[in-house]
């Protein structure tokens, strides 16, 4: 994993790069991602979360955003989603991207746009 600094009008971004192969398959792998970042929001790509983070029945994304509530960090997940047809999970990235905590963008620049 290699980490990129972005600095941003709403502070320092930590993006995270994981190796080919490498995803976030657990609360733990995203809890060691997490607690090792800098800055008050971790970036990730979509490709570096497993599918079962977009599947909300699964519980991941669910776990995964309490700890970010917990370290009261930030979480940006870049990436396309609208190939997620699931109605919870565009009805979650909504109301996600409206409180600005956890966002999810196809851009640095638009994440930064929502981040609160």
């Amino acid at each position: 994993m290699r980490t990129t600094t972005i600095m941003s009008a709403k502070g320092r971004l930590s993006h995270c790069h994981l190796e080919e192969g490498e995803e976030i398959r657990q609360v733990s792998d995203f809890l060691d991602i997490l607690a090792s970042s800098e800055g008050g929001t971790l970036v990730l790509d979509r490709l570096s979360l497993d599918e079962a983070f977009f599947d909300l029945k699964t519980g991941l994304a669910g776990d995964c955003l309490q700890k970010v509530s917990n370290y009261r960090r930030r979480l940006v997940v870049l990436g396309d989603f609208r190939d997620i047809a699931s109605r919870a999970f565009q009805a979650f990235l909504y109301e996600s991207n409206r409180t600005g905590k956890v966002v999810f963008a196809d851009s640095v620049e638009r994440a930064v746009e929502l981040l609160k």
